[in-house]
C-alpha cells in the first residue's frame, strides 16, 4: 500500500533538509562551473550570430513597449471618457 505524505504537518528535521539541499546547489553550480564546454554566447559570437540573436532581443522588447505605451494610451482616452459621461 503506497504511502502518503501528510501536509497538514510540519516535515521532519527542516534544518537538515535545507542544509542538504543548499549543499546540493552548490556542489551542482560547482561542478558547472569546472567544465571546460564552450558557452553558448561564445559559440554565437564565433559564427556571428550573436548580434543578430541581441538584435532580435531589442526589437521584440521595443515592440512590447510600444505596444504597452499605446494601450496605455488608449486605456486614458477611455477613462477620460467615462469621466466626461459619469
Amino acid at each position: 500500500m503506497p504511502t502518503f505524505v501528510d501536509l497538514t504537518k510540519p516535515p521532519g528535521n527542516l534544518m537538515a533538509r535545507i542544509t542538504s539541499t543548499l549543499l546540493l546547489c552548490f556542489a551542482a553550480a560547482t561542478i558547472c562551473a569546472q567544465s571546460t564546454a564552450e558557452l553558448p554566447a561564445d559559440f554565437l559570437r564565433s559564427i556571428g550570430k550573436l548580434y543578430v540573436v541581441v538584435a532580435v532581443i531589442v526589437v521584440v522588447f521595443l515592440g512590447i513597449t510600444f505596444y504597452l505605451w499605446r494601450l496605455d494610451r488608449r486605456m486614458t482616452d477611455l477613462e477620460n471618457q467615462i469621466d466626461d459621461h459619469g
